[in-house]
């Protein structure tokens, strides 16, 4: 299913602009637009600089609600569209597929109004400097906003009677834009910041409702990433905030409850009204981390969130050739959230005699809870359900297991949000992550039927994205869609790419993937490296804007540098390569700073400073990976939750001298029996060859932090 407007879908399209040929699924959106659209590149700035008119520049989204509300308000009604194309240059951009003009430009809207969003809209010089921006703009004056037409007229008028001074704005705008790019070098990070970061996040969490901040309350997986890390590492503060999100966030309507998975974010501050959109990103995310809190815990619950959700973006999100789609959309037929409100007699109408129990459950009532429907959310537990009516724990949890799974069929029936289907390099690596460490816990476990699913989506969306956006120089595309590959990878391609198929390796220990991994954190010290410290998100042959942009801050997605230096140091830990250690140094000691200001938008960065600070094991085993010796020894290597562990195997020892992996180098079966090797910065205890022997010497390193 393509992303298709739903403005778009009534009736002959009057109009086709210049954005018909492009194949991103939100530019296509207003490809009949009355506008007269460009797409970004020479030829729109070309337009701009010989017609010597301002830019108008809208960057948005395919499944961007305040998108579709924009455009059927303003850039389907004529007038404004002819007024529009009169006065400026309109460019139409897909933030998703060009993540650097969205990071240059929205780095100038919250510098000129104090916040940002999508859509964008921004107002540019012929050069490209931004003098004057926002987001959206009401088709009338509402809520203390102008119109979009009153926007137009006032900035015509100042581009004709006070154009020094816009153009003296967009340049002083572009200087500090460059200067907050430029993060000095401090002191490396110290084991006390990881403790001053975990106070921070205590101090600001939401004890009732778990998360941090009221409404609109967003997901945060990386900071209770951390959070599952410090307490792996002993701090007791760390896990009780940890499980109260995660099981906040599992009961509520951010989480589809019928289908897995979860929505962009809450609108309020109790996770039960969701903003519909559901995006690749979150949901990998967020798979990952309630494995992880799985493999800690072992709670089944976290297990069951996982699975369901892995299985969500398999059912509604593998595109044809086996990558993942980007996102399917908030809106359904023009109307947020259609697809997933009920009214209590749908329910009894679907269910019959077990209706009164699944109203119960999941908080239906005749008025509903959201504009007059209801939306899914676990109110009662099953503890409480069997007691008020009378039947066993067990029976509870069947019959609403039934009734989910007769609500999902209906509800499949009903019409369906439009799905974005380009994949993205970055969102896909981050996809790849979560179903790998899936298919590796779950066989640890002995779901192997589940883990094998997972392996085989995971290698195939690999082959995918590689196949599809590798060239053979080594250069990375951002995005693949209908056969075709569109604009250069950036930062967080490369890195979340390679942290993938890092996992991917670590999940299937074919070394296909960890060379092509480290192929592109090659690239990555070749091309993306900061000499003053750090990784800018552009490649140096990348197309000159008016800044190169730096984005350091973990927001929805990890910022590319903070996913670079994790990645180089868990590549560091399979190398021992010293520049993978050395340029990931240098990243920490620009951000340090910031990470013990504000942990929760820098907790990518604290994994990293843990991983850095920590006793990073490196496990080498030799041996027939079908041999039950030798899956003995990886059982115990990859048992738990380990995110300070590096697990390599070579099933000979010819392997093991000939494997890309120089940690296997040099390692042996012992007495012809399979054997592991503990080591640490590659300096190795005796091997071992028993599980028991292995879990002792794996102990022994964790008491010597």
């Amino acid at each position: 299913m393509s992303g298709t407007s739903p403005a778009g879908a009534a009736g002959a399209p009057k109009h086709t602009n210049r954005l018909a040929g492009e194949t991103s699924p939100y530019l296509l959106q207003h490809a009949h637009n009355p506008v007269d659209w460009f797409p970004w590149g020479p030829d729109a700035l070309a337009r701009a600089r010989l017609l010597d008119r301002p830019i108008f520049l809208s960057i948005g989204y395919a499944a961007c609600h305040w998108c579709h509300v924009m455009e059927r308000e303003s850039f389907e009604d004529e007038p404004t569209a002819a007024y529009l194309n009169s006065r400026f240059i309109a460019i139409k951009v897909d933030r998703e597929e060009r993540p650097d003009l969205d990071q240059v430009y929205m780095g100038a809207v919250q510098a000129m109004t104090g916040g940002g969003g999508w859509p964008m809209s921004v107002f540019l010089t012929p050069e490209g400097r931004p003098f004057y921006g926002g987001t959206y703009f009401p088709k009338a004056p509402s809520h203390g906003l102008p119109s979009f037409r009153q926007v137009l007229e006032g900035i015509d008028r100042a581009w004709r009677e006070q154009r020094g001074e816009l153009e003296e704005a967009g340049a002083r705008l572009v200087g500090q834009l460059a200067a907050q790019a430029r993060n000095a070098a401090g002191p490396a990070p110290q084991p006390d910041l990881l403790d001053t970061a975990v106070t921070l996040i205590e101090q600001s969490f939401d004890a009732r409702n778990g998360g941090w901040g009221g409404a609109p309350k967003f997901p945060q997986p990386m900071t209770i990433e951390f959070l599952l890390r410090r307490a792996a590492a002993g701090d007791r503060r760390a896990l009780p905030l940890a499980r109260r999100t995660l099981d906040r966030m599992a009961d509520g309507g951010i989480h589809d409850q019928l289908g897995g998975g979860f929505h962009r974010y809450a609108t309020d501050a109790i996770w039960l009204v969701p903003h519909f959109e559901q995006m690749l990103y979150d949901n990998a995310q967020l798979a990952r981390v309630y494995l992880h809190a799985w493999a800690l815990t072992g709670d089944e619950r976290y297990c069951e969130v996982a699975t369901g959700t892995l299985t969500y973006m398999l059912r509604r999100l593998t595109t044809h050739d086996g990558a993942f789609a980007a996102s399917e959309d908030a809106d359904t037929a023009g109307q947020e959230g259609a697809t997933f409100t009920w009214r209590a007699e749908e329910i009894r109408e679907a269910l019959g005699d077990d209706a009164t129990l699944f109203l119960d459950a999941y908080g239906v009532t005749e008025l509903g809870n959201w504009e007059g429907v209801s939306i899914l959310s676990r109110v009662v537990p099953t503890p409480e359900l069997a007691k008020r009516h009378g039947i066993a724990p067990a029976e509870v949890d069947r019959r609403l297991r039934d009734g989910r799974t007769k609500l999902l069929v209906r509800r499949d029936g009903r019409p369906q949000p439009a799905r974005d289907d380009k994949a993205l390099a970055s969102w896909n690596g981050l996809a790849i992550a979560a179903l790998a460490d899936g298919a590796r816990l779950l066989a640890l476990a002995g779901v192997e039927g589940l883990a094998a699913r997972y392996r085989n989506a995971a290698t195939r969306a690999a082959g995918a994205i590689l196949g599809g956006l590798l060239a053979e120089d080594g250069r990375l595309g951002r995005s693949w869609k209908d056969g075709r590959a569109t604009g250069q990878g950036v930062l967080e391609d490369y890195a979340n790419l390679a942290d993938g198929l890092l996992a991917l390796y670590e999940a299937t220990f074919d070394e296909r993937w960890f060379t092509k991994a480290r192929a592109l954190a090659d690239v990555i010290l070749e091309r993306f490296v900061d000499p003053e410290g750090g990784f800018f998100d552009t490649a140096t042959d990348h197309e000159r804007l008016v800044t190169r942009p730096k984005d350091t801050q973990d927001n929805a997605t990890p910022s590319g540098s903070s996913a670079a230096t994790a990645m180089l140091l868990r590549l560091a830990a399979f190398t021992g390569d010293a520049r993978y250690r050395e340029a990931a140094d240098r990243a920490l000691t620009t951000i340090t700073p910031f990470t013990a200001r504000y942990p929760t938008a820098f907790a990518l960065w604290l994994q990293a400073i843990d991983l850095a600070l920590a006793p990073v094991a490196e496990i080498a085993v030799v041996g027939d990976p079908e041999a039950e010796a030798t899956r003995g020894l990886v059982r115990a290597a990859q048992a738990g939750y380990a995110p300070n562990r590096v697990v390599a195997l070579a099933p000979t020892e010819v392997a093991a001298a000939e494997s890309a992996i120089p940690l296997l180098h040099d390692r042996g079966l012992v007495r012809g029996k399979p054997a592991a090797y503990v080591c640490r910065g590659f300096a190795c205890r005796l091997p071992v060859t028993e599980p028991d022997a292995l879990h002792e010497q794996l102990a022994e390193l964790a008491a010597a932090v």
